[in-house]
């Protein structure tokens, strides 16, 4: 019995440390991101502005009523309203992202959030979304129109892709100040320095030169 105890008590101690992983509660009203650390004071995050000197400028940003710029390779393009954006978003442990997609295929590639949920609403047109699931692989998606909602758990490779002729756009929210983002293709075949040919082509079972020649069309990605 005392043994099964102590398992248990482990694995909640594992588990604990994983939970102190994510944006932490903030410990105040707020914490204003100050690029300047002189006599500020450090927390999870980015350094504090003196809460004397904060403004209401520091909480707000104008500009995602614009659309963005969507004629690249794969016809989408993120805004992100992170931290960086917001410095009054400093350990409140959240972030919000406008998606543009063009008409005819624009695709915001598998990726994942390291840091961050997402949860999803399109307003306009339609889009086509998944994630997949850890090992074993497991594919939800849906077809989601204005108004409809999806939610991308922590961590999962997950996508966008618009179905329509006409352009889509939606928004998300983020659960991190600084989610992060890894684009599977860009980072496998594009790292730098580029991972060894050998183990990409035993990986996906290809060829050294279809390797090699994905790694240069991401190389400059």
């Amino acid at each position: 019995m005392k043994a099964f105890h102590f398992l248990v008590l482990l694995a909640l101690a594992v588990a604990f440390s994983f939970v102190s992983a994510f944006d932490p509660s903030p410990l105040q009203d707020f914490c204003v991101a100050i690029p300047e650390p002189k006599n500020a004071v450090f927390v999870n995050g980015k350094f504090c502005k003196n809460p004397n000197l904060t403004v209401a400028g520091d909480f707000s940003i104008s500009g995602l009523n614009i659309p963005a710029f969507t004629g690249n390779r794969v016809g989408s393009n993120v805004t992100l309203i992170n931290v960086d954006k917001i410095p009054g978003l400093n350990t409140l442990g959240i972030s919000l992202a406008r998606l543009d997609f063009a008409p005819n295929g624009g695709l915001n590639p598998p990726h994942t959030h390291p840091r961050a949920t997402e949860i999803l609403v399109v307003v306009e047109g339609t889009l086509y979304v998944g994630f997949v699931t850890s090992n074993p692989n497991r594919l939800f998606t849906k077809v989601l129109y204005p108004g409809d909602v999806f939610v991308f758990p922590i961590g999962l490779i997950h996508f966008q892709f618009n179905i329509a002729k006409t352009n889509a756009v939606a928004f998300a929210g983020l659960s991190s100040q600084n989610p992060g983002v890894i684009t599977i293709a860009n980072a496998i075949f594009g790292p730098n320095p580029p991972i060894n040919p050998d183990v990409l082509a035993k990986a996906f079972q290809l060829d050294n030169g279809t390797v090699e020649k994905l790694q240069k069309l991401f190389d400059s990605a």
